[in-house]
């Protein structure tokens, strides 16, 4: 094994704090994992890893080799990319987690074209609602909708969602079509929270430049889109959704609202 890949096992060691899960999250014995730690540690002269029966913490020695090799590595992909053409020697595992309807809808579709661009790429696809942990978990990166709250990871903006507000034909017939935002006060809002009991439902559109919110009743509270769709074709609320993803709901609405 040569010395970039046991950096790059090193540094997943290291983000994971443990030699199990850095095998699994890289797909190698936990021998291998181990071996190319104590062949880089006998290189340096230097043991860059505490172990522990319950986890592996860094050396002094090795929260500086740590960040060192994040750069020289990090240098290395740069170099790399400089001389392939169209990206077609790209190759390697990713791992990715992005909300569930935006892989159902956005995401997993687009694949087969995306696997045919880059032959050479492994994909390991979370789709889940939960707020991930990226470097206990060993993702490479996450796609989120919405504003940025973890000032600790680096984002770039991708793209921007039109929202739509949708209600089903029972609930319209039922509870009648909002005129305006003061008749919301009369209508529920399917509410969606990622921790059951965490807040309140609210009802967000733009005026002007700026996001207004106020206060809905509701009758059930979800915590993955999944059932939030679901429940809004069963006539429980009101939800608001990307338009593309929400083609077979019975929209009542459109809303001029984008969110990042």
């Amino acid at each position: 094994m040569d010395r970039l890949n046991a950096m790059e096992i090193f540094i997943r060691v290291a983000e994971l704090a443990s030699f199990t899960k850095a095998a699994e999250s890289l797909g190698l014995p936990k021998g291998s994992i181990s071996s190319a730690v104590q062949n880089l540690e006998s290189h340096l002269g230097s043991r860059l890893l505490h172990r522990t029966t319950r986890k592996v913490v860094l050396t002094q020695d090795g929260e500086v080799f740590y960040e060192r090799c994040k750069d020289v590595l990090a240098d290395m992909d740069e170099l790399e990319s400089m001389f392939q053409a169209g990206g077609h020697n790209i190759h390697g595992r990713i791992r990715v987690d992005l909300p569930l309807a935006l892989s159902r809808d956005f995401v997993v579709p687009h694949l087969p074209e995306f696997i045919m661009q880059h032959p050479g790429i492994r994909i390991e696809l979370s789709s889940t609602d939960r707020k991930v942990d990226l470097i206990a978990e060993g993702f490479d990166c996450v796609i989120r909708v919405g504003n940025l709250t973890e000032s600790g990871l680096i984002a770039r903006n991708m793209g921007r969602l039109s929202m739509i507000n949708c209600a089903s034909p029972a609930y319209i017939a039922r509870y009648g079509m909002p005129g305006s935002i003061h008749d919301l006060q009369k209508h529920y809002l399917v509410n969606y929270a990622q921790t059951l009991g965490s807040g309140n439902a609210a009802w967000e559109w733009l005026d002007g430049k700026d996001v207004r919110s106020i206060k809905m009743p509701s009758l059930i509270t979800v915590n993955n889109s999944d059932a939030y769709s679901q429940a809004c074709l069963a006539g429980l609320g009101i939800i608001q959704v990307p338009l593309a993803g929400a083609k077979r709901y019975h929209c009542f609405r459109r809303n001029d609202r984008d969110n990042a």
